[in-house]
């Protein structure tokens, strides 16, 4: 008997967990699997409205009593870099960058576990193995790059796994050589995937999630024409210093409210 995926894709969400941004908070996400032939109008939809992709999985958050986690972007059109941006640029401008299929190979994985053994330690990706890695890069039912930098002696010095989106670049994940600080390589791969979308004619870098007050996303917030998606929209933030984290215990719409108003390719929400 043959068998076909739903129309409508189905919505989860994960048990409660510490949350890695706001000490003393629970954090909980809502998902759906990424899959068959509409999984590319799929991530382009849903990456609009608030929603990352990891691995086959679309998540955003959705904490009981907590809206802090904002998804980022930065309208490339609107971008003009600070001193210190241009700065950064000019320090790794013996840099090449080299944009592949999304394939794994040792010497990522090497730098990976670097990167992770000085900077996340501690963290929920510290124990993964190759084969772990390597299903991070390569499963993804859309279309993906891994965007490599090499330096002046063809050493691998950073990695970004990128999302291609119908009006953007999506960075996924990013990891780099750890012992460079001067290089401010978070800082110098935003900047040049704004390049990335500017050569493409694509409007937007999508960030990830920002937490405003929190010390680990700040560098987020430092990139002109910064958008969030708030309230179901996407705003502009003129000065991210205003900007205050939602920690309101009613800041969060009940699950099945917030499913009925996502907005999904082929399908009109329902209405109110």
């Amino acid at each position: 008997m043959r068998h076909s995926l739903p129309l409508a894709p189905q919505f989860y969400v994960t048990a409660p967990q510490p949350c890695p941004y706001l000490e003393g908070r629970m954090e909980r996400k809502l998902f759906t699997a990424l899959q068959g032939e509409t999984a590319e109008a799929l991530n382009n939809s849903l990456s609009k409205q608030g929603f990352r992709r990891s691995q086959n999985v679309l998540y955003r958050p959705s904490c009981a009593d907590c809206a802090a986690c904002l998804s980022a972007r930065i309208d490339v059109a609107s971008f003009r870099p600070s001193k210190s941006q241009r700065r950064t640029t000019k320090r790794n401008a013996d840099l090449e960058r080299r944009a592949t299929s999304p394939w794994a190979t040792e010497q990522q994985y090497d730098l990976f576990r670097t990167y992770l053994d000085a900077r996340h330690a501690d963290g929920g990706m510290a124990d993964m193995d190759v084969f772990e890695f390597a299903a991070m890069i390569e499963e993804t039912p859309i279309r993906s790059r891994v965007v490599e930098y090499t330096d002046d002696q063809d050493a691998l010095a950073a990695v970004c796994l990128t999302d291609v989106l119908d009006d953007g670049v999506s960075m996924v994940y990013s990891f780099y050589q750890p012992d460079q600080a001067w290089r401010s390589f978070g800082t110098y791969m935003i900047l040049d995937h704004i390049e990335i979308a500017r050569e493409a004619g694509l409007p937007y870098v999508y960030l990830g999630y920002w937490v405003p007050g929190s010390a680990k996303m700040g560098y987020k917030s430092r990139f002109s024409g910064l958008e969030v998606f708030r309230k179901n929209r996407w705003q502009q933030v003129p000065d991210p210093e205003e900007v205050e984290a939602d920690t309101h215990p009613l800041s969060t719409d009940p699950i099945a409210e917030q499913v009925a108003n996502i907005s999904l390719p082929g399908i009109r929400p329902a209405k109110g």
